[in-house]
């Protein structure tokens, strides 16, 4: 009889022999834990460039976290929901840190600040090449920025969303039926995360030069794999599971599994293993090696530590994105009062009827930007 993926084959309907599967994922992710551990801390030994490594570390603590979510999904399915939350809202906050890694190293080891001011135009990639070219300068990173930064406010959103759902049953994992929520969710994440990809993409292609000296490809191939892969990986083995493939591949005769269990469990074993293979990875596309100096004098790791766990700079830039888009509302409200004949900042009284009086407010826009 074929070994099963579920976390134990004895239901009460075929025998009470414990599945493998669970302690095989077990090895692969405290392996993973080891290799990623000893790295985390080799940086904080070594935090000599903060504005650097405090984003490396955030990104290394990814492995770790996906691959104990996916192993304590495995052995205890009652709790799945809950971890698999955790794990979707670090997706977003690994691809904003290395947005904001590769953009302190442009300004901080490069110092490119007129290089960065005087880059022309950038033309978009495939298959959105027809679009008129995106501005140069910092208003190009500004637009990058700021399309990562929406996967970060909308990915915890839906994920709180698909936990709300489930706890009043119409969620529906894997279920792609209009009755369910998971099907729409899936449609928004997916939307939001090819944003926020391909802003990763082009800025990488515009600066792949610049960002030369510290290897870019390898550790933007880490991230794609690891963030972008597992998301289409989870959505692949959910159409298998309703084609039947996966249920006759894997899962013994006589055992009454949900589909939402079977693909579950596949996947969290096959996270287990890619999260060893991503430690690894990690050694050499994030090495500690580039930041030590043995004559600095280094702090101790529990004030490092404290260090990566500072949140101040992401809410500054959320709080600066929620004034992007209330300022874009603001100008599109603006402008289809103009376009219906009802201009927002007109006066009331008409300038012919006015006189030398002023009416108009004194109130710049920069005040309404603060506020």
């Amino acid at each position: 009889m074929r070994t099963s993926l579920v976390g134990s084959v004895g239901d009460g309907s075929d025998g009470n022999q414990d599945s493998m599967w669970p302690l095989v994922a077990g090895l692969f992710a405290f392996m993973a834990l080891f290799v990623s551990i000893w790295e985390i801390t080799q940086h904080l030994s070594h935090y000599n460039k903060p504005y650097l490594q405090k984003y490396v570390v955030r990104i290394l603590w990814m492995v770790p976290i996906y691959a104990m979510n996916s192993w304590l999904a495995m052995n205890f399915p009652v709790i799945a929901i809950y971890v698999d939350t955790l794990r979707e809202c670090y997706e977003a906050f690994v691809i904003y840190s290395f947005m904001k890694y590769l953009l302190n190293f442009l300004f901080h080891e490069m110092d490119l600040e007129v290089t960065i001011e005087c880059k022309p135009g950038v033309q978009h990639l495939f298959p959105l090449c027809f679009l008129a070219p995106c501005v140069g300068g910092r208003r190009f990173l500004d637009r990058c920025k700021h399309g990562i930064l929406q996967y970060v406010v909308i990915r915890p959103f839906t994920t709180f969303l698909a936990l709300f759902f489930e706890i009043l049953g119409v969620y529906g994992e894997g279920h792609y039926g209009p009755s369910y929520a998971y099907p729409y969710l899936l449609v928004i994440n997916n939307i939001s995360q090819m944003i926020a990809m391909y802003c990763l993409v082009i800025f990488y292609t515009t600066y792949k030069y610049e960002l030369a000296p510290m290897r870019p490809l390898a550790k933007f191939l880490c991230i794609k794999a690891v963030v972008f892969f597992s998301f289409f990986q989870g959505v692949v083995i959910s159409i298998f599971i309703q084609i039947g493939f996966i249920t006759q591949a894997f899962i013994p005769e006589g055992i009454k599994r949900g589909h939402t269990d079977i693909a579950r469990n596949f996947q969290d074993f096959l996270i287990c293993f890619e999260m060893l293979v991503a430690a690894i990875a990690h050694l050499y596309a994030f090495s500690h090696k580039p930041f030590v100096d043995l004559a600095a004098v280094n702090d101790p790791i529990c004030l490092s530590f404290m260090r990566i766990i500072d949140l101040t700079d992401e809410r500054t830039d959320i709080s600066d994105h929620f004034r992007q888009i209330r300022k874009r509302l603001r100008d599109v409200f603006r402008n289809r009062r103009q376009v219906e004949g009802f201009e927002e900042n007109s006066p009331l009284i008409p300038l012919e009827r006015r006189g030398s009086k002023n009416y108009r407010s004194q109130q710049s826009e920069e005040t309404f930007v603060t506020i």
